[in-house]
């Protein structure tokens, strides 16, 4: 038995429309589903080794690429309305899943166009140009301070 791929990547975000402005109208992703849910009927929803607390309901968008080769896996954001969410991010050299990647086919150009849409990014352009003056990955900010890379593989050579 083994797993065959990643289905989804799933991130619980503080105020859903504000990843959705990023995730949806910044990067370009497809919501296919957007619902709230009754969390009594959710299995483990009131499980302590998988919630902090019991929640009443979540709100829930999924998001994917149109792309129909690289639409797996998507991302499955969640909220909890009326309710704080709890945590911080973390950090790439911290225990958990530090970020998510993209790829992207030109990265400087879409840093450029990422920075004139009001995207902070996590360092200055200066800091991912190496001494041949390439931009080859960078990362940045989404709307709860998650780390969000993008980049363009693997060197061709």
């Amino acid at each position: 038995m083994k797993a065959r791929g990643v289905s989804h990547i799933a991130i619980c975000v503080a105020n859903l429309e504000k990843s959705l402005e990023f995730y949806r109208d910044i990067l370009g992703l497809t919501v296919k589903m957007h619902t709230t849910q009754n969390m009594e009927n959710r299995p483990g929803a009131e499980s302590e080794e998988m919630y902090d607390h019991p929640r009443k309901s979540r709100t829930v968008a999924n998001v994917w690429f149109d792309d129909p080769v690289h639409a797996e896996p998507f991302l499955v954001l969640t909220s909890h309305p009326g309710e704080q969410v709890g945590g911080i991010p973390i950090k790439l050299d911290q225990k958990g899943i530090s970020h998510i990647s993209f790829g992207v086919d030109n990265v400087k150009k879409f840093a450029e166009e990422l920075v004139a849409k009001g995207v902070e990014l996590a360092g200055s352009l200066e800091d991912f140009t190496d001494a041949n003056d390439n931009i080859r990955t960078i990362f940045v900010y989404d709307p709860d301070g998650i780390l969000v890379q993008f980049d363009e593989g693997p060197p061709s050579n």
